[in-house]
C-alpha cells in the first residue's frame, strides 16, 4: 500500500484573485497540514488552449506561485513545482496514450463543453482531445491517492481510475505472478490467510467493495514486504501487481466568493479583486458595485437579498453587522456607501497578511526560483520511481 499523497494543480493564469483563494488556496493551506501534498503549475495544460500565443505562460507561472506562497502555501510543508520541469509527465502521457481507447477521451464531459465555450479557438488538436490523459499522467506518476476536486471534475478522476485499472491489468502480470501470489499467501499466518481468501471471494462473487477495504487493511497490518503486499492487492481485485495507484477524490465545495456584480468571480467577467490589489483599488471597486435597484435615492428602502453587496457580507461580516445591514437597508436607515464600508474593511483585513508575504517574495525573486527548483527536484525523484516500474512492466527498461 502506497503512502497517502495529495496532488493538485492550477493552470498559470497570472495573478490570482479572491475567488481562487476561497475556492482552492484556502483548502490547499488546510490540506498541507494533514497530508504530504504536491501542488504544481500546469503549464503544459495551458498550451491546450494557448498553443498559438504562449508568451505569457512563464510570467504567469511565476506570478501564480508568488500568490500561492502569499496565501499561506508553505514550501516546508508542501512540494511546489512546475509540470514541464518534470519531463516524466510527458513520458507517462505518451506511454498511456498507446493503450487508451479513443472513445474514452471523446466521452469526457468537459471535452464538448469546452469546445462550445471556446468556439473562437481552433481546438481540433490532439493536445486538447488528450488533455484528460495528460491530467491522468499528472496524478498517476505520483501515485497520488487523493485529488481535491469540485463536483464537475469527478469524471476526470473516474477516468484516471479506469486508466490505472486498465494499465495494471495489462502490464501488472509479472512473470510467475500466480506462483508468487501463492508464496505470499504462505507467508501469512493461517487466520489472516483464511480471512483474506474469504474477503476476496466476497468481492469477486458478490461485488462487495467493503470487503476490498477490509482486505487492504488486513494486508497492511500483516507485516508483509511491499512486493508481496502489492501482489496480494492485485490478486484481490483481479488485476495484477499494483503499478499505478487508483486515485480517490477529496470533494471540495465550490467557491462561495461572488464577483463584484453578483456572478461567480472570474477574470472573464471582469468582476474580480486580485490578491495583490491595492487598498485604494479595492475601495473604489466595492464602492462602485451595483446595489438593489429599488434604492434609487438615499431615502428609498431596499432589500439586501437583491443586492450583490449582501453576498459579500455573508463572507466578511459577523452576525451583528449583518443585522445592522438588514435593518438599515430595509428602513433606509443607512446608505449604500455606509453598507459597503464593512465589506471593504473585511477584504482589506483578509488581504493584508497575504500582501505582506507577497512583498517579501517579490523583493527576492531568487527565493521563489529556489523554492520551485527544490520542489521540481523532489517531484522528479518521485516521478522517476514510478517510471522505473512502468518501463520495467512494459519491457522498456533495457538493462
Amino acid at each position: 500500500m502506497y503512502a497517502e499523497r495529495v496532488l493538485s494543480g492550477m493552470r498559470p493564469t497570472g495573478a490570482l484573485h479572491l475567488g481562487h483563494y476561497h475556492g482552492v488556496l484556502a483548502n490547499w493551506v488546510k490540506l498541507q497540514h494533514e497530508y504530504p501534498c504536491l501542488f504544481f503549475v500546469a503549464d503544459w495544460h495551458a498550451l491546450t488552449t494557448q498553443y498559438d500565443d504562449p508568451r505569457q505562460i512563464h510570467q504567469n507561472s511565476m506570478d501564480m506561485v508568488v500568490d500561492w506562497l502569499a496565501a499561506g502555501v508553505d514550501p516546508e510543508q508542501a512540494t511546489l513545482f512546475i509540470q514541464s520541469r518534470v519531463p516524466e509527465h510527458a513520458e507517462l502521457h505518451l506511454l498511456l496514450s498507446m493503450m487508451t481507447p479513443l472513445g474514452w477521451l471523446e466521452r469526457v464531459p468537459t471535452y464538448k463543453d469546452q469546445q462550445e465555450k471556446l468556439a473562437n479557438k481552433d481546438l481540433s488538436t490532439y493536445g486538447f482531445l488528450g488533455y484528460p490523459l495528460l491530467m491522468s499522467a499528472d496524478i498517476l506518476i505520483y501515485r497520488a491517492d487523493k485529488v481535491p476536486v469540485g463536483e464537475d471534475q469527478i469524471p476526470h478522476v473516474e477516468f484516471t481510475r479506469e486508466l490505472a485499472r486498465r494499465f495494471n491489468h495489462m502490464y501488472g502480470r509479472e512473470p510467475g505472478f500466480a506462483e508468487k501470489v501463492e508464496a505470499a499467501l504462505e507467508r501469512l499466518n493461517s487466520k489472516t490467510r483464511r480471512s483474506y481468501k474469504d474477503l476476496r471471494t466476497r468481492f469477486q462473487q458478490d461485488g462487495d467493495r467493503g470487503a476490498v477495504e477490509k482486505a487492504k487493511a488486513l494486508l497492511f497490518e500483516a507485516g508483509l514486504c511491499p512486493e508481496d503486499r502489492e501482489r496480494l492487492l492485485g490478486h484481490l481485485e483481479g488485476t495484477g501487481k499494483t503499478l499505478l495507484v487508483e486515485p480517490g477524490y477529496l470533494l471540495t465545495e465550490a467557491s462561495k466568493m461572488p464577483g463584484l456584480d453578483g456572478q461567480k468571480m472570474s477574470k472573464s467577467y471582469g468582476n474580480t479583486i486580485a490578491l495583490r490589489e491595492s487598498a485604494d483599488s479595492v475601495a473604489k471597486k466595492v464602492k462602485s458595485m451595483p446595489t438593489d435597484p429599488a434604492r434609487a435615492r438615499r431615502t428609498d428602502p431596499g432589500n439586501p437579498e437583491k443586492c450583490p453587496v449582501w453576498q459579500l457580507h455573508q463572507i466578511y461580516s459577523d452576525d451583528g453587522c449583518k443585522a445592522w445591514v438588514q435593518e438599515g437597508c430595509r428602513t433606509a436607515g443607512i446608505g449604500c456607501i455606509e453598507c459597503k464600508q464593512p465589506v471593504i474593511d473585511g477584504i482589506l483585513k483578509e488581504l493584508a497578511p497575504m500582501q505582506e508575504r507577497a512583498r517579501h517574495y517579490q523583493e527576492d525573486p531568487g527565493r521563489v526560483k529556489r523554492i520551485i527548483a527544490d520542489g521540481c527536484d523532489k517531484a522528479r525523484e518521485l516521478a522517476r520511481e514510478t517510471m522505473r516500474d512502468v518501463r520495467e512492466a512494459m519491457g522498456l527498461d533495457y538493462r
